[in-house]
């Protein structure tokens, strides 16, 4: 059984968010809508994986531990979600964080490493009450935020922030996350 059914099953399905799909001739693209409801924004994400291959988590929708944390720390914070593919190709977990105004950065850390917290506690039932003893382990984390999203659905640039020294830096923590601003709509492989 592959990691993402594994999750499939373990996680409430209100925690999961749908694949959407789109027929464009004889093939079909798959995307996802990410959005923060309340503040009336949404980033769309396409040219997702198979929905076999993904899970798309609304980590938002875990209840906060403030009755056994203080969080002083950030450690009762999250992300808003967290994107595990596992393709031919990829063994990634992306967390990321939608912001319409603006956060501390230091805020958005703590946030986007509570999403790392949260797998790594999916990680560990599974190992042991699953006996899935190598669940997760191979996959790469990368750590994403989006910033300002407009209301309005234009296409706008694909930007990031200026801060990443090359191309080549790889997102790989929270304090060295891709930063996206001004960006409603774009490819799967751009948040890799």
């Amino acid at each position: 059984m592959s990691d993402i059914v594994t999750l499939k099953q373990i996680l409430d399905e209100s925690m999961i968010i749908p694949i959407q799909e789109k027929q464009e001739g004889t093939h079909t693209k798959y995307f996802v809508i990410l959005g923060e409801s309340q503040d009336n924004y949404a980033v769309t994400v396409k040219e997702m994986p198979r929905p076999d291959e993904v899970i798309v988590i609304n980590v938002d929708k875990f209840r906060i531990p403030a009755h056994i944390f203080n969080g002083d720390k950030g450690e009762c914070k999250r992300a808003d979600y967290v994107i595990i593919a596992n393709t031919d190709s990829e063994k990634v977990i992306l967390c990321i964080e939608l912001k319409k105004g603006g956060k501390p950065t230091n805020w958005i850390i703590q946030q986007l490493t509570g999403a790392k917290c949260f797998i790594l506690y999916c990680q560990i039932l599974v190992k042991h009450f699953w006996h899935k003893w190598d669940f997760l382990d191979e996959y790469e984390y990368r750590f994403v935020t989006f910033k300002k999203i407009p209301i309005d659905k234009k296409i706008t640039r694909y930007r990031t922030n200026q801060q990443r020294s090359s191309a080549t830096e790889i997102h790989n923590s929270p304090e060295k996350m891709l930063k996206i601003s001004s960006l409603n709509s774009l490819r799967f492989g751009q948040l890799i």
